[in-house]
């Protein structure tokens, strides 16, 4: 019996060499979308630089629109993915995540363009939101994670949960919008900006005096034992926060099984 061809087009039969493509692909648009900005990016010129055909990029995702969201999410797994390794070393608060997401969201033209709705970058894709609200952005783990925050005694208990989540994407956003209408000579650097924000959602949300907390008989530190269950706590939220991002992904890129896709982006991980 004579085998069957694959016809030119059509995805690789090998899960590994069809996700290696996407990522292709996306690394293409990437390159394209900064240099000319979304509107003047055709899919012509994305297949031409993938060096793909350009039916090939529809088997992939159905619209250029459906391409730039894959994008997106790829650039916030990896911008999480890269939060999580500095909260990893530790100690890591409340501040630390705020630092550390405002400097990996202003590390990353894209990023920065979607937060700041750049239209020299974005478009009209400025117009259109990909993922819900800001509390959604967050991952449905951040309720839980100021819960055990305000449990040890890390976050302020006169405010509400609600209060909280306002004040914590009030001060992110904020300060990152804000900042570009300033003139130039008020507008700090990206790391000094990082500081700022950490400091004013820290100071807004952040107990002042630690409340009295339960600890465990052996704790011999009770300062040192609080600081290691916020460290742990911060982490876990950012795990979870990882997979919710890593789960949009996978849809994106037409994996709904884990098992290839996790295990290149393990291979990526190790390539660093």
């Amino acid at each position: 019996m004579k085998p069957e061809t694959r016809r030119v087009g059509r995805p690789p039969q090998d899960a590994s060499q069809r996700l290696a493509r996407a990522h292709r692909i996306l690394d293409a648009t990437a390159d394209l979308v900064l240099r000319w900005g979304y509107d003047k990016t055709t899919v012509e010129d994305i297949a031409k630089r993938a060096g793909v055909a350009k039916g090939t990029i529809y088997l992939h995702w159905k619209t250029r629109e459906e391409l730039f969201v894959a994008l997106l999410r790829r650039e916030r797994v990896e911008m999480v993915t890269e939060v999580r390794r500095h909260v990893a070393d530790g100690p890591a608060t409340l501040r630390d995540l705020l630092r550390l997401l405002v400097l990996e969201l202003l590390g990353r033209p894209l990023m920065r363009a979607s937060i700041l709705g750049d239209s020299e970058v974005l478009g009209r894709l400025t117009r259109q939101k990909w993922d819900g609200t800001a509390e959604a952005e967050l991952g449905g783990g951040f309720q839980t994670y100021l819960g055990t925050l305000l449990k040890h005694g890390a976050l302020r208990s006169d405010l509400s949960p609600a209060e909280h989540v306002t004040t914590f994407v009030s001060v992110l956003y904020g300060f990152l919008t804000v900042s570009p209408m300033m003139p130039a000579g008020y507008r700090p650097s990206d790391e000094r900006l990082a500081e700022l924000v950490a400091d004013a959602g820290g100071n807004a949300m952040e107990a002042t005096v630690p409340a009295t907390v339960t600890l465990s008989p052996t704790a011999t530190d009770p300062a040192a034992a609080v600081t290691q269950a916020v460290t742990r706590a911060t982490l876990e939220y950012v795990d979870a926060a990882l997979e919710v991002a890593r789960r949009k992904l996978r849809v994106s890129l037409g994996f709904e099984e884990t098992d290839q896709f996790e295990e290149h982006e393990e291979n990526k991980e190790n390539a660093r």
